[in-house]
């Protein structure tokens, strides 16, 4: 049983997974806190909607109100991290703190090419070529607990080139100024992409902090889930108490 005024908290996954991929955390959380993960716009049980940034911070909303405890923690991973800075832009009443996970990279100037290169390719390849391909890397360097409910829940290649589409070169250190609420930017150690703007991103808000996850990559929740999940955990009984 939660207890009361705990902080709900709404997972928003990364590119092309779903709402499986917090699993782990979801088993972790759910006895002390109201929890909830979605599937954005295009992936996972929405697969045949349309991406769209503002149709993904409606999801991430309806999320938080179905809790019934809001305002809420909010902690989105890669895409679902940008994803949920323009939740907090669009929707400041709604959020209490904000994880941004693996998404603390500017998405504008030229290191974006690469990632626009990808966005193009991935549909030239066929999809179940991608979904073997994506099943056994995650069983090669995952256990079966952590990634089956991501792996049970397909993936969503064909909705890649949109939604990156819309993220590239939107993003900056200059977003964490939207934010109302306290942010955790928690990256894995060694995923020097996405954490390459950081410094940036902690030094634009008066109210951010730093964590790493040690000897993680991008996907540090799969890493690492136990310290994913107390670092989490940790951030959000920090969290003001609202009635």
């Amino acid at each position: 049983m939660t207890a009361a005024g705990t902080p709900p908290i709404v997972f928003v996954h990364g590119t092309r997974f779903s709402a499986g991929q917090w699993s782990p955390q979801l088993a972790a959380l759910r006895k002390e806190f109201p929890v909830a993960a979605v599937d954005l716009p295009g992936h996972g049980a929405r697969s045949a909607e349309p991406w769209g940034l503002a149709a993904a911070t409606e999801v991430i909303a309806s999320a938080v109100d179905s809790l019934h405890g809001g305002p809420a923690l909010v902690v989105g991973h890669s895409l679902g991290g940008y994803a949920s800075l323009e939740f907090a832009r669009r929707r400041p009443e709604r959020l209490r703190g904000l994880v941004l996970a693996g998404a603390s990279a500017s998405t504008r100037g030229p290191w974006a090419a690469p990632y626009r290169w990808v966005a193009g390719l991935v549909p030239r390849l066929l999809a179940d070529r991608l979904a073997r391909w994506n099943d056994r890397l995650l069983h090669r360097l995952y256990p079966s607990d952590v990634v089956e409910a991501t792996i049970r829940s397909g993936y969503a290649f064909h909705t890649l080139p949109a939604a990156w589409g819309e993220v590239l070169g939107r993003f900056d250190a200059e977003a964490m100024r939207d934010v109302a609420a306290p942010v955790l930017l928690l990256n894995g150690e060694k995923d020097t992409v996405f954490r390459s703007g950081e410094r940036d991103f902690a030094r634009a808000h008066p109210r951010a902090r730093v964590e790493l996850i040690p000897r993680a990559g991008h996907l540090a929740n799969f890493d690492d889930p136990d310290a994913f999940t107390d670092a989490v955990r940790r951030f959000a009984r920090e969290l003001p108490v609202r009635g």
